[in-house]
């Protein structure tokens, strides 16, 4: 069995972590591939690098010439696209928002995440109640910290312990891990904390190999059928396309 891993963002690294944590998770003969968007944001963090990251990821796969693979697990936390990927794709699509919830679901009656800057607190909520496990959350806590910040461990560590307090005094049960970069942290803070913490890029490649196993996909009875053929008209021409720089950018008057 292959499950593909996309990335949100543009950042390599993060990618290379991720996989070794869905590597980590993965049961024997699952083989898993991560992929890196060519363009997007170096972090998705807001509303706009959300829809910017889901549109790079849904091109990423529209574009794939590699190996076949039987599944895709999508490893952005609270991140848009999932929905058009189910569309695009004939296999099982697991994302790791609803995965880590509906285990988190499993294990005790509310759940808290704990994330990193306070501004994708409201688009998690948003993804959690698509999802239909919103009812089960009591809080989402953002620890303050920049997706690209998470490599200090100490300081990672120290932010999800204060952040996963609060959520635990909202009620949470649970805990989750809401960015796929905070791969490998439940090991470290779950004993500490006295509650279970679940990893969404642990939890989303179980689900998808068991879909796998059990030969189920997604519907195409409604919501996910496939898209209606018409021309799609994939980027700007070369002759428009125009980098430039957010800094350099004009404000509309």
């Amino acid at each position: 069995m292959r499950i593909v891993v996309t990335n949100c963002n543009t950042t390599q690294e993060m990618t290379e972590e991720i996989v070794r944590g869905a590597r980590a998770a993965a049961g024997p003969g699952t083989t898993v591939l991560g992929l890196t968007p060519a363009w997007g944001p170096e972090s998705a963090e807001g509303w706009l690098d959300s829809y910017l990251s889901a549109t790079a990821v849904i091109d990423l796969l529209r574009t794939y010439e590699g190996p076949s693979y039987d599944a895709v697990v999508m490893a952005g936390f609270g991140e848009h696209g999932r929905e058009g990927v189910r569309e695009l794709v004939d296999v099982p699509v697991v994302d790791i928002t609803e995965a880590a919830a509906h285990l988190a679901c499993l294990l005790g009656r509310r759940y808290g995440v704990v994330t990193t800057l306070e501004r994708s607190c409201g688009q998690i909520e948003d993804s959690l109640e698509l999802a239909g496990v919103g009812r089960n959350c009591a809080a989402v806590v953002g620890t303050g910290l920049g997706v690209l910040d998470l490599g200090d461990a100490d300081r990672t560590e120290a932010a999800f312990l204060t952040a996963a307090e609060r959520a635990r005094d909202a009620g949470a049960e649970v805990l989750v891990l809401g960015c796929a970069g905070m791969t490998g942290l439940q090991r470290v803070v779950g004993e500490k904390l006295g509650l279970p913490v679940v990893d969404g890029v642990g939890a989303a490649v179980k689900l998808a190999e068991s879909l796998v196993a059990l030969e189920l996909t997604t519907s195409r009875s409604g919501s996910y059928a496939k898209p209606v053929p018409k021309r799609r008209t994939w980027g700007a021409p070369a002759e428009l396309a125009i980098n430039v720089p957010d800094n350099e950018r004009h404000e509309p008057s």
